[in-house]
């Protein structure tokens, strides 16, 4: 294992981990990102508030119709409960899709990894609420007619008009929710889950007729049917925009090309695209863009990459480049190796918030492992501070696992960051398996003895990754200060 490769200025070279660690009386100096972390927290808060509040609004429709006047009997309350359960789990159907919207607020203020886990949450309850109005009402209009459900779903079927619309609905809802269930879409290719998961959008779209033709809550002229009826608009149009409509525009912009595909190392790859206006996308690095390569066979594959270098736009170069760096991690990332040069590229974002854009304080932290190791170079290249305040560890099995490492090596001894290299096989210590087993009983602290004071930027292999988040909390860090992107489906 290499220990420390650059020293920060005024901190003597050599020291090793395991070694106590510097007395930790810095102040804490949360400067200049302490407003821009003030209004994101404040963003989330009043997300957090949007959502609860849509929720009683749906709810609040049916009270403000006279809901609760109408339930004066076991049956009344049975088909009043019913209604309510439709009226949430269609909300949490609307939440869903906006927070699948890439709307550049929720991105900016959660990130697009954590948006869209909480749209993953938000399925299941979803379709319990579906669920449960489907059979309260088949069970409730059955009690007043004297029918039993089963006669009553047929019944309703057969003779309401748009009703056979709803149980088309209810059988998408049912089958994007099952193949979404980590067990099952493992099985499955991404283009699998992903054209099923299409199918949401025809569900909301057929479930509709039957919402305003059946009862009177949504009727004609009512305001709660304004109400509904913007719900619906809002939430396609955000989709049309933000998941089509820019997209092509970005695409169209920045005319990307692929330049040239560099080898690194056995499956491991960088690409390198020029194109125009790429200085508007300076100051990205660590956030990550979907690409599509427009090539035979590969133009409907969507990659999110990030950045592994910052775009290229100054008068040194002669043409406008940007970069990203692959890793062969199955049939459809192995492919991109053998892109010609000149195969044009689509692309969108740029999304989440790992890069600067999260950053809470001046000092900060970035630890990377694998491939995971590229994007953070991308992001010491742009994300501000000063001779002192950062403090990078690179892990890998070998030196040659430590994908990019001479140019961040470069980029430390240039910025002032102090540099680790943790290399060799495992440490055999759960508490410390993030590191090689030659670290010994060092912890994250003895690397950065004043990691609570810094924000700390991880990205590599999922397990890795959950040792390194566990370890910071153990060291102080807290979950506002801890920035991870995960790319995972």
């Amino acid at each position: 294992m290499k220990s420390q490769l650059l020293a920060s200025p005024g901190q003597r070279v050599g020291m090793s981990p395991g070694q106590p660690p510097a007395p930790a009386g810095r102040k804490s100096t949360k400067g200049r990102f302490a407003a821009q972390h003030r209004r994101r927290m404040f963003r989330t808060d009043m997300l957090t508030v949007a959502l609860w509040a849509s929720l009683a609004a749906a709810l609040a429709l049916w009270l403000a119709d006279g809901g609760m006047s109408s339930v004066g009997n076991l049956t009344q309350a049975v088909t009043a409960v019913g209604i309510l359960a439709g009226l949430a789990g269609m909300d949490l159907v609307f939440l869903m899709l906006l927070l699948a919207a890439r709307l550049p607020f929720v991105d900016g203020a959660v990130g697009h990894d954590r948006a869209l886990e909480f749209h993953r949450k938000l399925g299941k309850p979803a379709l319990y609420l579906l669920l449960a109005h489907g059979l309260l009402l088949a069970t409730g209009y059955g009690m007043a007619e004297g029918l039993n459900p089963v006669s009553e779903a047929v019944a309703l079927w057969t003779l309401v008009p748009d009703m056979w619309l709803a149980f088309v609905s209810m059988a998408l809802f049912i089958a994007v929710v099952v193949t979404s269930l980590v067990a099952v879409r493992r099985r499955f290719p991404y283009e699998f889950w992903y054209f099923v998961h299409l199918l949401t959008y025809l569900a909301v779209a057929v479930a509709l007729p039957h919402q305003f033709s059946v009862g009177g809550l949504f009727a004609e002229g009512t305001w709660q049917r304004w109400y509904w009826l913007l719900l619906y608009i809002g939430s396609g149009s955000a989709l049309a925009w933000f998941r089509i409509a820019q997209p092509v525009i970005a695409t169209y912009r920045h005319q990307l090309t692929v330049r040239r595909v560099v080898p690194l190392a056995p499956g491991v790859f960088s690409i390198e695209m020029s194109g125009l206006r790429l200085n508007e996308l300076s100051g990205n690095g660590g956030r990550f863009f979907v690409w599509r390569f427009l090539a035979p066979g590969m133009w409907w594959q969507a990659h999110p990459f990030s950045l592994s270098a910052e775009p290229q736009v100054g008068k040194s170069s002669r043409q406008p480049t940007l970069r990203i760096t692959v890793r062969n991690l199955g049939a459809g990332s192995a492919r991109l190796a053998s892109l010609k040069p000149g195969t044009k590229v689509a692309i969108e974002g740029p999304y989440g918030v790992f890069s600067s854009a999260a950053r809470s304080r001046e000092h900060v932290v970035m630890i990377g492992a694998g491939i995971g190791i590229t994007p953070l170079r991308a992001l010491l290249e742009s994300t501000p501070f000063g001779p002192g305040q950062a403090t990078v560890l690179l892990r890998g099995s070998s030196t040659e696992e430590l994908f990019l490492g001479d140019e961040i090596l470069e980029l430390c001894r240039k910025r002032g960051a102090t540099l680790f290299h943790l290399t060799g096989p495992r440490s055999a210590n759960p508490q410390s398996a993030w590191l090689p087993a030659s670290a010994g009983t060092s912890q994250l602290r003895d690397f950065v003895p004043d990691i609570t004071d810094a924000d700390v930027y991880i990205c590599g292999p999922s397990a890795w990754a959950r040792q390194v988040l566990a370890e910071a909390k153990r060291s102080g860090v807290r979950e506002e200060q801890l920035h991870y992107e995960r790319f995972d489906w």
